[in-house]
C-alpha cells in the first residue's frame, strides 16, 4: 500500500500539471495514430438497475477500488478537470499513476469519462470508462483506449506494460460486472 498520506501528497502535487499528450478527448471519436488501441466490451446484464449500479461503479470510483487499487481524487465523483492519483501494488513496489479527466458522460443510458494521463504516468494516452444501455435494456460496459510508453523504462519494459494493462482492465471489468450483479432485481 502507498498510505493515504502519499497519495493525497501525490495528489495535490498533480493538480497543477498538465496531460501528457496532445489529443485530449479522442476516446470520444476516431482514436489518433500512433498509439496502441485498446477496445474492449462486455454485457452486464439488463434493465435500469443494473445500468445504474454499473454506471455509479464507473463515476464513484468504485470499479477502481474494486480491481485492487488505491485511489485519491480530488472529488468523490469523476468531473471534468478533476485530477486521480492510483496506486497499483504493495509498499514500495508499486506503480503510481496519475490522470486527467478529460469527460464525463451523464446521460439516461450512457454515463462514464475518460481521462488522460498527467507526468510520471507510465503510458502516455487516454482511457475511457462507458456503460450503456441499449433499446432492448441490455446493458453493456466498454473500455477504449490509446496509449504509448511514457518514458524510458516503460519503453525497455516493452510487452509487461500492456500486459499490465490488461490486467487492470480485466480487473476493472470484473469490478463492474460485480457492481452489476450485485444491484437487486426489481
Amino acid at each position: 500500500m502507498a498510505g493515504r498520506g502519499r497519495l493525497e501528497r501525490e495528489l495535490g502535487r498533480y493538480q497543477s500539471t498538465e496531460p501528457t499528450y496532445p489529443d485530449l478527448g479522442a476516446t470520444r471519436a476516431e482514436l489518433p495514430a500512433g498509439y496502441r488501441h485498446l477496445r474492449w466490451a462486455a454485457p452486464l446484464g439488463h434493465g435500469r438497475a443494473v445500468f445504474e449500479a454499473a454506471a455509479a461503479a464507473v463515476l464513484e470510483w468504485r470499479m477502481h477500488r474494486d480491481a485492487g487499487l488505491e485511489v485519491a481524487a480530488t472529488s468523490t465523483r469523476a468531473e471534468v478537470g478533476g485530477t486521480v492519483v492510483l496506486w497499483l501494488g504493495r509498499g514500495p513496489l508499486g506503480l503510481l499513476a496519475a490522470c486527467r479527466v478529460v469527460w464525463v458522460l451523464d446521460e439516461t443510458d450512457r454515463s462514464g469519462f475518460a481521462y488522460g494521463t498527467l507526468p510520471g504516468h507510465p503510458e502516455r494516452g487516454e482511457e475511457a470508462f462507458v456503460v450503456e444501455r441499449a433499446a432492448d435494456d441490455a446493458v453493456r460496459f466498454t473500455v477504449t483506449a490509446f496509449s504509448r510508453p511514457g518514458g524510458l523504462w516503460p519503453t525497455l519494459a516493452g510487452s509487461l506494460i500492456w500486459r499490465v494493462q490488461h490486467l487492470i482492465t480485466t480487473r476493472y471489468l470484473r469490478a463492474v460486472q460485480m457492481a452489476a450483479v450485485s444491484t437487486p432485481r426489481r
